[in-house]
């Protein structure tokens, strides 16, 4: 529990009083009858002092609000700030499995960013959340209710079937955890009303993220999601309509479209609803940008080759074009290099990976037309490549030689264009439908009017 997590856990800020405390071990400390957690060194006498001070206060204002505290609550305390100014705390509820507070609280973090939040029966899988999370960083001194064990058994069971039948899970987890998990608990079964840590934080662990799953898939709610790609509000839009990213999608041959579907399955509603999904997207990533920088390095290699031919040495338009092909594919090769570099250093910092990714979902066609480039590089290089060679055997070559090739180039020409713009029949009716608009006004109102102003197509 560092500091680096108390928004996260829902703390609330106390003023210091006096009391005095008991340490047993570093970051457990024992108050009479009460148990209090704190990641704070108490070994140091100034942390200790404040420490039972915060604790003191806590159950003081505790009992003015006439929260009535069993005796198997806990609560945790956490040094917020450095010069221990503000110390966060909140209760535990080992009954009801939750944590609260003794004061009206507003957490954005503890919402984890969920809108619509309104039923208490809700909010719970929230607390619950946070709640697993506590016993996560404090597994000592805790027995494993059997209950939570088959509680968990029955969820991977039931994750495992949705990847074997549908393929995709609700779950916050991918198909490889799913299997692993549920083979270790069988033998947590042992451990069952023991007191075994490891156990008791491999359980919390697990059940944080299932907790997690639930409230963000409004689990028990009116309109709960039921798919990873459903989504919860009306204002959710998964397809972009801006021009630009219409004219780009042309540009870069319907790769930023793809992505863009595949990036909507992921972040859904702001929020990321199938880990899994996320994993197999960057693994996917992964082995598309190591085939495009085998084939940028080919390029590269066959672009330096053909400008050192002799006789294109004398062909400036084919060198011309043979440049732009050269610089196309050194973009592609940087472009995935870079990509890749980061990519590998998300996996060398798991804990890294998915803020990192967050970062970039700032906007998903931004990040669709990102992922493109490599791709989009790569075939522009080939497409002028094609062009230098079709100008040097144009321009080189005996009649004979051009009316035989003339035709198998052309035949090429159609039958590689035909895939390319298949996915962009709607996109290219669009702009037929708008330049007929556009023309249908300019000579009906434009003409007569002696001036053009503004274009009716939007």
């Amino acid at each position: 529990m560092g500091a680096a997590y108390a928004p996260n856990r829902g703390f609330v800020f106390l003023s210091l009083v006096s009391c005095a405390s008991t340490p047993l071990l570093p970051g457990f400390t024992h108050i009479a009858h009460q148990r209090v957690f704190t990641d704070a060194n108490v070994r140091d006498p100034g942390i200790a002092v404040k420490m039972r001070k915060a604790t003191e206060k806590a159950y003081e204002e505790a009992r003015n609000a006439e929260v009535v505290l069993h005796p198997s609550v806990e609560l945790a305390l956490e040094l917020v700030c450095g010069d221990g100014t503000r110390i966060g705390y909140y209760f535990v509820d080992h009954d009801r499995r939750i944590i609260f507070w003794f004061e009206a609280h507003k957490s954005h973090h503890v919402m984890l960013g969920v809108r619509g939040v309104e039923r208490k029966s809700h909010v719970r899988y929230a607390l619950e959340t946070q709640y697993w999370r506590h016993v996560e960083l404090f597994p000592n001194k805790r027995s494993l209710p059997e209950d939570v064990v088959v509680r968990l058994k029955e969820f991977f069971i039931q994750a495992q079937s949705e990847y074997i039948v549908g393929g995709t899970s609700i779950s916050l987890l991918s198909s490889a955890e799913v299997t692993s998990m549920l083979s270790l608990v069988d033998p947590l079964m042992s451990s069952t009303n023991k007191e075994h840590e490891h156990s008791v934080h491999i359980i919390a662990r697990c059940m944080k993220r299932i907790c997690m799953a639930n409230f963000m898939n409004f689990y028990g709610q009116p309109g709960a999601r039921l798919d990873t790609e459903q989504s919860l509000y009306r204002d959710s839009n998964t397809r972009s309509k801006t021009i630009l990213f219409r004219v780009m999608n042309l540009i870069f041959f319907g790769s930023p479209d793809a992505y863009s579907k595949v990036l909507h399955g992921i972040w859904v509603n702001d929020l990321f609803i199938s880990w899994g999904r996320h994993r197999n997207f960057i693994d996917r990533l992964n082995s598309e940008w190591n085939g495009y920088a085998i084939f940028s390095t080919v390029m590269l290699a066959v672009d330096i080759s053909f400008l050192a031919v002799p006789f294109v040495q004398t062909q400036t338009s084919a060198i011309l074009v043979s440049y732009l092909s050269t610089l196309c594919t050194m973009g592609s090769l940087v472009v995935t290099l870079v990509f890749a570099r980061q990519v590998n250093d998300d996996r060398r910092y798991p804990d890294k990976r998915l803020s990192s990714f967050k970062s970039m979902m700032y906007s998903i066609e931004r990040l669709a037309l990102m992922l493109s480039l490599p791709f989009a590089f790569l075939i522009w290089g080939i497409i002028f490549f094609a062009a230098a060679l079709s100008i040097v055997i144009f321009r080189t070559s005996d009649v004979i030689t051009v009316s035989i090739a003339y035709p198998i180039w052309a035949a090429i020409v159609i039958l590689a264009t035909w895939p390319a713009l298949t996915g962009h029949i709607n996109t290219l009716k669009y702009w037929m439908k708008c330049w007929i608009i556009y023309l249908k006004w300019y000579f009906n109102f434009g003409l007569s009017r002696g001036t053009v102003t503004t274009s009716p197509c939007v």
